[in-house]
């Protein structure tokens, strides 16, 4: 009841209601009033009754509907329905979506991807090469077989017209294992000499003091050998796998289990002082025409080739350093080389170069 009369808008309605319940009653009543002789001063009625109607009707209908219709429904709407979508939705979304992605895609990408390639790659690839050149070695002691450029167990031949500048001698084999120099015993019976050889040459038969030095270089041939294979801490190991053609190595210990190759030509850069050493389980070989080449003041006597099997150095083949051979030395036609022929067994020469390093 208190909303009621606090509502003017109801009010109006509730007395046009009343109003207009009251009109008819109130025609009714002059009528039966006017008919029965009863004093007429209710007949004033109708002008009241149509002036009360005119005015307060279209007064009340026109103010009623409007005002609750504007004043309810949109405010209701406007004020819910907007600010709860608005609040809401947006808040929502901005928040968890961008922060989220944000967050966790970008900062595992950038973390894992870059550190793991830069640390691995170059790391793996740095170390390898200078670790290639590192290690030096001491030179290995040929003894007296220093003394001679060709020293062989059981014999050197050779055919076709070669050059040899050193001393060259055999042992135990006897003078007769020494064949295509036409030998000249000297007077001393020590030694004999040949065109082809600038030095002398020398046979375990021969007159003393030379069976004795000859049994000596042979054992210290021996013994350089097995110095040279025994060396350790090798710079590279399996090297090319078995093929450094076209490599420049620098000064070290390279070591192999199976054979070794050079089918093209290959550099040794170092100084004056610098040792190589090249230990090969099985066989050596050159091919023709190939040429190991020294530079930067390397020097062949300090380079040593410990070869297992066979040496063979193609023909016109250019080589450098000591061969340190378990078996044999060939050397085909036209190959030079500067360094020694230390053979196990036998050298063979065939129009060769042979020169001993100073």
């Amino acid at each position: 009841m208190k909303r009621f009369f606090k509502d003017p808008a109801a009010i109006l309605l509730s007395l046009a209601l009343i109003v207009g319940l009251l009109i008819p009653v109130l025609s009714h009543l002059a009528v039966g009033t006017t008919t029965a002789g009863t004093t007429p001063t209710v007949a004033s009625l109708p002008t009241s009754t149509t002036t009360t109607t005119t005015t307060s009707t279209p007064a009340t209908t026109a103010t009623i509907s409007p005002t609750t219709t504007a004043t309810s429904s949109p405010t209701t709407t406007a004020t819910i329905s907007p600010t709860t979508t608005a609040t809401t939705s947006p808040t929502t979304t901005a928040t968890s979506s961008p922060t989220t992605t944000a967050t966790t895609s970008p900062t595992t990408t950038a973390t894992t991807s870059p550190t793991t390639t830069a640390t691995t790659s170059p790391t793996t690839t740095g170390t390898t090469s200078p670790t290639t050149t590192a290690t030096a070695q001491a030179l290995v002691n040929l003894g007296s077989a220093g003394n001679f450029v060709i020293l062989a167990k059981s014999g050197i031949s050779t055919t076709g017209t070669t050059s040899i500048v050193g001393d060259i001698g055999v042992s135990p084999a006897a003078a007769t294992y020494i064949t295509g120099f036409g030998l000249t015993m000297d007077a001393s019976n020590v030694f004999s000499t040949s065109s082809l050889v600038t030095g002398r040459v020398y046979a375990a038969t021969y007159t003393p003091p030379t069976p004795t030095t000859m049994t000596t270089a042979v054992s210290d041939m021996e013994t350089a050998y097995t110095n040279a294979a025994g060396r350790t801490l090798p710079a590279a190991t399996e090297l090319g796998a078995g093929n450094i053609g076209g490599m420049t190595l620098a000064p070290g210990l390279y070591k192999w289990s199976t054979g070794l190759t050079i089918p093209t030509n290959v550099t040794l850069s170092g100084g004056a002082n610098d040792v190589w050493i090249f230990q090969i389980a099985q066989t050596l070989t050159v091919s023709s025409g190939v040429h190991v080449n020294l530079s930067g003041g390397a020097l062949a006597k300090n380079i040593f080739w410990q070869v297992a099997g066979q040496t063979t150095l193609g023909t016109t083949s250019v080589f450098n350093g000591n061969i340190l051979d378990q078996t044999a030395i060939v050397l085909n036609t036209g190959a030079t080389l500067n360094g020694r022929a230390l053979a196990q067994t036998a050298v063979t020469l065939d129009s060769n170069s042979v020169i001993k390093p100073n």
